[in-house]
């Protein structure tokens, strides 16, 4: 499986079936996973440092300000 260490931003709007690993209205980075995009799913960063697939369906893009978007990525 290749996938690029490409970083995106994602916030949750569904947490169901997964209540323990996701919170609804956080921000979470994602890593783009071309094989898991064709499955739906989204490879989700959490809090751990590890990243998990999750359906794309509990999450939706979000674009922020250059700037706004490097100081989440360094947090």
């Amino acid at each position: 499986m290749t996938k690029s260490r490409s970083k995106q931003l994602v916030i949750c709007v569904d947490n169901e079936g997964y209540a323990a690993s996701l919170e609804k209205r956080k921000i979470y980075v994602t890593l783009r996973d071309a094989a898991a995009e064709k499955l739906d799913m989204l490879r989700i960063v959490d809090e751990s440092g590890e990243d998990y697939l999750y359906p794309k369906s509990l999450f939706r893009s979000i674009a922020l300000p250059l700037a706004v978007k490097r100081a989440v990525l360094a947090a």
